[in-house]
């Protein structure tokens, strides 16, 4: 087995990935996405943190937390979202949340089919990773090919640092014959825990 360590700093700034189980596209409806936000917005309330940028995609999401001064328990958030959401579909009766876990370990530990058993953190070591790390994951739906430019992906908080004045809403945009801008993630790409 990996001896796999996280490395938790209090107050520190992190890069998460957490993918569905067996990468299904569970988040391919609004009504989940708002699942998602409602299970995240209870998580919030119980153990509060700063939600710096969010984008959903049909198999996977990415976050970038800040957690309060002293507090570096990242895990118990994720674990918390992970089971809310779960149950909010089961409540529903969802047929992936409704079933029973396919293998014996997953059986035995009482998990759902519907998270990987893990996710992947990075922690982000000043202003300048953050900033890559911000547009890496407003960027990820293009990435990915879901659309041509970040202002069409709807499950992205690109929308709200725009309105805020943080991005242009033509920010790495081919709509209308406009050039792609070049993106660079290469000092990144190993942290966001994708391949």
């Amino acid at each position: 087995m990996p001896d796999y360590r996280r490395y938790f700093v209090p107050g520190g700034s992190y890069f998460f990935t957490i993918v569905t189980q067996r990468r299904r596209p569970l988040f391919s409806s609004d009504q989940i996405v708002q699942r998602l936000r409602s299970a995240l917005g209870e998580v919030h309330t119980e153990m509060p943190f700063e939600l710096n940028a969010a984008v959903v995609l049909p198999d996977h999401i990415h976050f970038i937390w800040s957690l309060p001064p002293g507090d570096d328990d990242y895990s118990k958030r994720i674990g918390l979202m992970k089971v809310k959401f779960t149950k909010s579909l089961r409540e529903t009766g969802h047929a992936i949340a409704a079933r029973r876990p396919d293998s014996a370990s997953r059986q035995r530990h009482r998990e759902s089919d519907v998270w990987q058993r893990r996710f992947w953190e990075h922690t982000i070591d000043d202003e300048d990773e953050f900033e890559a790390c911000f547009d890496y994951l407003h960027f990820n739906p293009v990435k990915h090919g879901y659309v041509s430019c970040p202002h069409l992906w709807k499950a992205s908080s690109f929308h709200w640092w725009v309105q805020r004045g943080v991005y242009d809403c033509h920010w790495a945009c081919q709509c209308k014959g406009r050039a792609p801008k070049k993106l660079d993630f290469s000092a990144i790409e190993d942290k966001t825990g994708e391949p």
